[in-house]
This record gives structure tokens, sequence and C-alpha cells, in this order.
């Protein structure tokens, strides 16, 4: 068993990086943290790598597109591992496919083909890959079981998996039970709270993240030290929001203190 190391996802503070990204990581690195995990960044690797520098900050796993296929943007791997490397990435999890692929077995296979293909290139780069999930993910049935598990079972053994714990009880989900079938796949969580919702992407609806409802870590229905208990593999326990009402850097300092009780910084 591993103890994960504490990150942020820097979405969480995009507005704030809009607004002055060196003073938004510098608050970052006030509160301690020394880990952030990458969003956005393959025009400008250079650019947000030197500024994380500046503030004593890493990026050890990232977010971006690259399994959509047809030249979408994001398509382009080796620029897209280059750029990650530069940030010294080791995980890189595409954050999400569109929940009209998740409807169709061919769709499914489709999208695992196209991630184990990244996991044979990303090799190349010294660089892991995976996938982050919604709740779009789990709403059909695919074999008699989720599309999401149907979809791990073709993935090959080296493909990481990041489970967005909030998302996945959206989803329908037992998280500890889900993270108890997915085991040592599991390399990373992203420890969000809030109420259990439906899942919206489904729905046809607008999404908008400030109906979710989301709170500090331990403050809402998300069974977080369970599901810490439960992925004993993960290497990175990582706070985000992707919406919070009030001071984020206060819902992130809130998260830091709950994670360092329960051994995690």
């Amino acid at each position: 068993m591993s103890t994960p190391q504490l990150s942020v996802q820097l979405y969480s503070v995009r507005q704030a990086l809009e607004a002055d990204e060196d003073a938004a990581l510098a608050r970052l690195a006030a509160l301690g943290l020394t880990s952030v995990e990458a969003f956005g960044f393959t025009h400008r690797a250079d650019e947000l790598a030197d500024a994380l520098a500046r503030h004593g900050l890493s990026a050890r796993t990232g977010h971006a597109g690259f399994l959509s296929p047809d030249g979408a943007p994001g398509t382009d791997l080796d620029a897209t591992f280059r750029a990650a490397r530069r940030l010294g990435v080791e995980i890189l999890f595409d954050p999400f496919v569109p929940a009209s692929r998740w409807a169709d077995e061919k769709e499914i296979a489709r999208t695992a083909a196209l991630l184990n293909e990244a996991a044979e290139r990303a090799a190349g780069h010294g660089l892991r890959v995976g996938y982050h999930n919604h709740s779009q993910e789990f709403v059909h049935t695919v074999a008699g079981v989720s599309a999401f598990d149907f979809f791990v079972d073709l993935l090959n053994p080296e493909v990481a998996l990041e489970i967005d714990l909030f998302w996945a009880a959206a989803g329908g989900n037992d998280v500890v039970a889900l993270l108890g079938r997915l085991g040592s796949r599991v390399r990373a969580l992203h420890v969000k709270d809030g109420p259990v919702i439906d899942d919206p992407f489904t729905s046809g609806a607008p999404f908008d993240p400030a109906d979710t409802g989301q709170v500090a870590a331990g403050h809402g229905q998300i069974p977080l030290a369970a599901s810490l208990a439960a992925a004993p593999h993960a290497e990175y326990a990582v706070i985000e929001f992707d919406h919070y009402d009030g001071d984020v850097f206060e819902g992130i300092a809130t998260g830091i203190s709950y994670l360092k009780g329960k051994g995690i910084a």
C-alpha cells in the first residue's frame, strides 16, 4: 500500500490563473502544496513549466484530450506527450470522452483501442497515460456490465485510471465497490465532495457546474475516507472543484487539512 501524494487540479482555480497566473500559483504554494495537476498546457508547456518552477511546484499528472480521433484538437499525440514531459508529467489522463461515445459498444471498443495505442506511443516518451471519468461512462450497460467496466476490460495493463469520486457517484456507483473492482489500475483519485447527484451529461440539458453543489472535502456525501482506503495503489490524491461557492482557495485549504488528517501530504 502506498500513500498518495497530495495535489490539486489547476482547473479548480482557472479564473484566478487567467487573472494573474503568478499570484494564483503563489497562493497554492502558500497552502503548502508542492504538486499540481496541469490542464490546457499543450500550447504553452515552456511558459507553464517556468511559472510552476518559480513557485516550487511540479506537475506530476496532467489532463489533455488525446482520445478524439479524426484530427480533432489535441490528437497530435507526440506533440502532446512532448509538452507533458516538458512539465515533468508522469501520468497523462484524457479527461473527457463525450457521452455519445459511451452508448455504443463499437465506440467504446474504439476508445479503448485509441487509449491502448496512446499508451504504446507514450512509453517512448517515458510517459504513462490513462483515463479520467465523469459520470456518463457508467449510464449504459454493455454485455451485462457498465460501459466503463466494459471499457476497462479492453485496456492494456499499463493504462492507468484516475477515478473522480464525485462523478463516479453521480454515475450511480457504490464508489468503494468500484474501486475494489478496479484494483491496481487506479493510480490517481480526484478527491471531490458534495451531494450525490444524477448524471447530467446524458440528459441533453446544458451542463452548469454551479448546479453540482460541490463542497470542500469531508463536508459532503461522498465516502472519501473509505474510498481512499479502497485505492491502495493510488499514487496521487488530487483535490478538484468544477465549481465552488466562495473562495476556492479556502475550499482547497479545507481539503488539504482533510487529506493531511488522513496522512496524505
